[in-house]
């Protein structure tokens, strides 16, 4: 009963490849949005803290320089060293226009609530001082009012420079606690992350060992499934089958471990089916060549030398014979070695001659060193009795067999030739046609093709028997075998 194949095929709808995709995302994706949650944070943070320092480095540069350029430069214009308007850096305007254009610019950057009271409350210093800049700039062009001017620059040019250097250490303290503040703040916050981040990270490795697991087996378990499968047929049960309906790369494969089995199952049974073919046709050959009538014949022309006087030869007959079953039955080993295959032809023709002796003389030339070498039971004589009867007997006149066999190039090749009728061309086509059909299926040359078979089936198809022939020149079968040497404890049985 042959096994019927599936045709139907497994798609790959869940590949591994995304699962394994899938797993890899499902494991980082959580602690990449953390680090990048961290990374936003801290660029935040860098933010504020640059934005700060940079505003402290502007107040601190004010801090140290104003109020000394400012009462200085007012100092030098009462004396009369410098006039107002003068443009320079040192004019008292210009430094004026100077520190309220920073800390205008400062006022709209700053959030914290206290930096930004001292900074307006330095504004209106800044804005009082010019007033009394223009105070002493008009008694400065009057003139002779120099103990009034100087008067107003100790009372009102000193304490306002004085007030706004105040103002502006206030204002520093205050962005340099806002600093303090920032830096409590990062703080936490990496703390409350680095909790969140080890939390996540416990759960991701639970998580990522009940997925991993998961996925695993469903890889692992499917593939010793397939392992036992494929060991049982590497043992020889070629029933066995796998199913897994995972629909992934491991379906497919387990689809065609599947497939195959069926298929090795097929060729078995066929071969199974074969073996019995040849086993029969070995047999059907073995009751051809111990058939009854060669069996009475032999037995009468036993009977004829010995009614005849002819002891000696009737001895000799007996003999032949006995060797000639002893070889055919060979205790039922499919091989032998080719010195009893030429034992075996020479006691078949031993037998014949007596019977047909004026018409049948024969010659074998088998070397020597192709002894010990292994042939198939019953690959010769086939071929001699076939030389016999097809060709010599129906020859007028006597007639010779010639068997020869030598060693080429790592084969084994036999000649059998007779020099009897041979065959016309269609004849030997016909038979060439026939002796490469199984034995089962000719109608000629059965014992030709019996031996062609075996050999081919035993040994390949390079090897074999071929045939050349003549009409009224004779024909001669080739046999070409490997050269193997003859084991005899493997030569057992063929049914074992």
């Amino acid at each position: 009963m042959k096994t019927k194949l599936a045709d139907n095929k497994t798609k790959v709808k869940k590949p591994l490849r995304r699962r394994l995709i899938i797993l890899a995302a499902g494991t980082t994706v959580p602690f990449v949005l953390i680090i990048l949650y961290m990374v936003y944070s801290l660029i935040n943070y860098g933010n504020a803290y640059n934005s700060i320092v940079s505003n402290l480095t502007v107040a601190n540069s004010y801090n140290l320089t104003f109020k000394e350029q400012m009462d200085e430069s007012v100092y030098r214009i009462i004396v009369g060293r410098d006039e107002f308007g003068s443009g320079e850096e040192d004019d008292p305007y210009v430094l004026v226009d100077n520190i309220r254009n920073d800390f205008t610019r400062l006022k709209a950057i700053t959030t914290e609530v206290n930096s930004r009271t001292w900074l307006e409350t330095l504004l209106r210093n800044v804005d009082t001082l010019n007033d009394r800049l223009d105070d002493i700039r008009v008694s400065v062009e009057a003139g002779g009012h120099y103990d009034e001017d100087v008067e107003m620059l100790d009372s009102n040019i000193y304490s306002l420079t004085g007030l706004i250097q105040d103002n502006i250490q206030y204002y520093i303290y205050y962005q340099t606690k806002t600093i303090e503040v920032i830096n409590r703040g990062l703080s936490k916050e990496m703390e409350e992350l680095l909790v969140v981040l080890v939390l996540l990270l416990v759960l991701g490795i639970l998580c990522t060992i009940i997925t991993t697991d998961k996925v695993a087996r469903s890889i692992v378990q499917p593939i010793e499934t397939l392992g036992t499968a494929t060991k049982e047929i590497a043992e020889g049960n070629f029933s066995v089958r796998t199913s897994f309906e995972l629909e992934d790369e491991i379906s497919v494969l387990s689809e065609s471990v599947d497939d195959m089995a069926a298929h090795l199952e097929i060729q078995m049974e066929q071969i199974r089916e074969d073996e019995k073919k040849m086993r029969m046709a070995e047999a059907k050959l073995l009751q051809e060549q111990i058939n009854p009538h060669f069996l009475y014949n032999t037995l009468d022309t036993i009977v004829w030398l010995i009614e005849d006087g002819k002891s000696q030869e009737a001895e000799d007959m007996v003999v032949s014979l006995s060797k000639f079953f002893r070889i055919s039955l060979s205790h039922g080993k499919d091989f032998i070695t080719i010195r009893e295959e030429e034992q075996h032809i020479r006691s078949y023709l031993e037998i014949q001659r007596v019977r047909y002796s004026d018409i049948l003389s024969y010659y074998i030339d088998i070397d020597d060193k192709l002894y010990n070498y292994k042939i198939l039971k019953m690959t010769l004589q086939p071929l001699v009795e076939n030389a016999l009867y097809h060709g010599i007997k129906n020859k007028r006149g006597a007639g010779l067999i010639r068997i020869t066999g030598r060693e080429v190039d790592g084969l084994v090749r036999f000649e059998v030739s007779d020099d009897g009728v041979g065959m016309d061309e269609e004849m030997l086509l016909h038979l060439r046609k026939e002796i490469n059909k199984p034995a089962k299926d000719t109608d000629t040359g059965f014992g030709m093709a019996n031996v062609n078979e075996r050999i081919k089936m035993n040994f390949g198809d390079r090897y074999g028997i071929s045939i050349e022939s003549e009409p009224d020149m004779g024909t001669k079968v080739s046999v070409v075998l490997p050269a193997l040497p003859y084991y005899n404890e493997e030569e057992k049985n063929g049914d074992k």
